[in-house]
């Protein structure tokens, strides 16, 4: 068991795929934060509404994650058995594109679903996460602007993922970096009402995010259909017959896509807990949600990377290297960690003394609340990218199905229930216990690394 590494070789590559994606996340995040200082300027109502209604539109982002890990899981290894056996390229090429295509399918089913829910209930939807009546007025109009965002968002999101599994990360970076000044110009325009636009305020805050995925969604597809020449996927792909290969991808994938849908349902059931212990630490808990977000892209970059990597590594059969590469991974994680909790208790001071609109009982609240999320983060850092990379990478998507939820849902809510409103305990302590699934699934990677049972093998579909 070996957690660090003189192999300049692997860190290269590890960081080759994941600075793209870290650097693309903190576009993604620099997006979110232009909102929250936006909306912010408009009163603490505005900032929770826009806060808690994108809470249940993360529930379709999580699940087109799953989607597209899920995905990735199989196109990683396919492409690692395509460049390394040329006597088995050709099924490895076809399971690629099919694997896209029911991909794809999937993700606009989820989107027209998500937008059916959010065009008949907005006003239900708000009060899932609070009771205030001009939150959830404000919350709603958020929402009607937001529906037709969840197709462009889904699709763009989902393609990056498999086009990051076969090397493709800078494109879309670039991506990202033109919808940022895309966002940050239609949400001037829009929200303050210049060069002759109406003042929408949080309606602006939801077209300008939409602006912004209709521009990521054209330029990723685009690449995908026309440009891309590793996997070749073009438009008629799309309804190519994917018979040979729907139990693989039901068997891999699909646990993925269960276990992020049901993890996101418990997120915002954590989030509901929040909506209903006040405005006050609503908006604390959105202040501190940019940072927390910044302190995970390099985390989350590796992640990524550890699943793609294992299931290259895994597809040209070499498993006693992908041991090796796991504990490495591991040891990454502890590492950036530390490194994460360090950045966020520097940053605590100057980001809460941003807010000048906010209460004081609402800075004090975020105070605790960065304490709370620079202890957890080493935990999460270390366990996600185990889980969400190198177990997942080796095919073990059942068990994390079980497991990631088992976690939340017997541990973390529960525990995050009783400390709110039983024991009314400090913020602090709350976000501890409503986090304290993180600090479990840590201690049970290292016994699922040892074990070996995490490599399983997949196929290429039956022929």
């Amino acid at each position: 068991m070996i957690l660090f590494s003189k192999d300049k070789e692997f860190y290269k590559k590890v960081f080759a795929i994941s600075i793209p994606i870290a650097l693309q996340s903190l576009i993604t995040i620099g997006v979110n934060m232009l909102d929250t200082i936006m909306v912010g300027s408009l009163g603490e109502d505005s900032l929770s509404a826009t806060s808690l209604a994108n809470s249940f539109i993360s529930i379709y982002h999580i699940f087109c994650m799953g989607l597209g890990m899920g995905a990735s899981v199989l196109v990683s290894r396919y492409w690692g058995m395509k460049v390394s056996n040329k006597d088995n390229e050709q099924n490895a090429s076809r399971a690629l594109k099919q694997t896209i295509c029911l991909m794809l399918r999937l993700t606009v089913f989820l989107a027209a679903v998500f937008a059916l829910f959010t065009l008949i209930m907005p006003e239900i939807l708000m009060k899932m996460y609070t009771k205030e009546d001009n939150i959830i007025r404000l919350g709603s109009i958020y929402f009607t602007w937001s529906i037709p965002t969840y197709f462009f968002l889904g699709t763009s999101l989902t393609t990056t993922i498999v086009l990051r599994s076969v090397g493709q990360t800078l494109f879309p970076l670039f991506v990202s970096i033109g919808a940022f000044f895309v966002n940050l110009i239609s949400n001037y325009i829009f929200i303050f009402g210049k060069f002759g636009a109406p003042r929408m305020e949080v309606a602006g805050a939801a077209l300008g995010t939409l602006i912004a995925r209709i521009f990521e969604a054209v330029m990723i597809l685009g690449y995908l259909f026309i440009k891309d020449k590793k996997i070749n996927f073009k438009i008629h792909d799309i309804f190519m017959k994917t018979g040979t290969l729907i139990r693989e991808y039901f068997r891999i994938s699909i646990p993925v896509l269960i276990s992020d849908g049901i993890l996101a349902i418990g997120n915002n059931s954590v989030a509901m807990v929040i909506g209903r212990l006040g405005s006050a630490f609503v908006a604390a808990n959105a202040i501190t949600s940019v940072t927390q977000q910044l302190s995970t892209v390099v985390i989350q970059g590796v992640s990524q990377s550890g699943a793609i990597i294992t299931g290259q590594t895994l597809g040209s059969g070499d498993k006693e290297k992908t041991m090796k590469q796991g504990w490495l991974f591991f040891g990454l994680g502890l590492a950036l960690g530390c490194f994460s909790a360090l950045f966020i208790a520097l940053c605590k001071g100057p980001v809460i003394g941003y807010y000048n609109n906010v209460s004081l009982k609402t800075k004090k609240i975020a105070g605790q609340l960065m304490l709370a999320i620079s202890f957890i983060i080493v935990f999460q850092a270390t366990n996600s990218i185990m889980t969400k990379g190198v177990l997942r990478g080796g095919g073990d998507t059942k068990m994390l199905m079980l497991t990631d939820n088992i976690f939340l849902w017997v541990i973390s809510i529960p525990l995050g229930i009783l400390a709110g409103f039983v024991f009314k305990w400090s913020p602090f302590l709350i976000y501890v216990c409503l986090k304290s699934d993180q600090i479990v699934k840590t201690f049970w990677c290292v016994i699922r690394l040892k074990s070996r049972k995490w490599i399983k093998k997949i196929s290429t579909g039956k022929q």
